[in-house]
């Protein structure tokens, strides 16, 4: 892994605002379309239920996001939430090509979500969150390489 590193937010603007999970990249997964990767991951806190449709629903990947705070989580919510969320980019960016190309645009780069307040998805306040996101996408861009 190289020094480099490559910082990305909902509020990143350019090429590399497909990193982040507002960006506007619609995918197809388990039989319905989504607009974001952030409405699959808050949809899917409530699978099977009403709730699942009505975030899959929302106006805007932040009002999925409101939503999927409003509901009673799952009860493996802890358990499956990762491997969800891979589900998510990993079909992201297998059928948005555009986003896929800025993905392995980075190259070797360390990916972090400058996410400020979000220290399990992001790098956190002070910058040592455990940035899963990040981790996520560079676990994808290596496979993506392999292809």
């Amino acid at each position: 892994m190289s020094s480099n590193v490559v910082k990305f937010y909902s509020h990143t603007r350019g090429p590399l605002r497909c990193l982040s999970n507002f960006s506007e990249h619609s995918f197809v997964l388990r039989g319905k379309t989504w607009p974001t990767t952030e409405h699959y991951f808050q949809a899917l806190k409530f699978e099977g239920s009403p709730e699942e449709e009505t975030v899959r629903l929302a106006a805007t990947p932040a009002e999925a996001k409101r939503l999927g705070r409003t509901f009673s989580l799952r009860p493996d919510w802890e358990e499956v939430k990762i491997g969800i969320m891979m589900d998510a980019l990993r079909a992201k960016f297998t059928q948005n090509l555009d986003a896929k190309e800025v993905l392995l645009s980075t190259g070797d780069s360390e990916l972090q979500e400058d996410a400020k307040d979000d220290a399990f998805w992001g790098i956190g306040k002070h910058g040592r969150g455990r940035n899963e996101l990040g981790k996520l996408l560079v676990q994808l861009r290596e496979e993506l390489k392999r292809e």
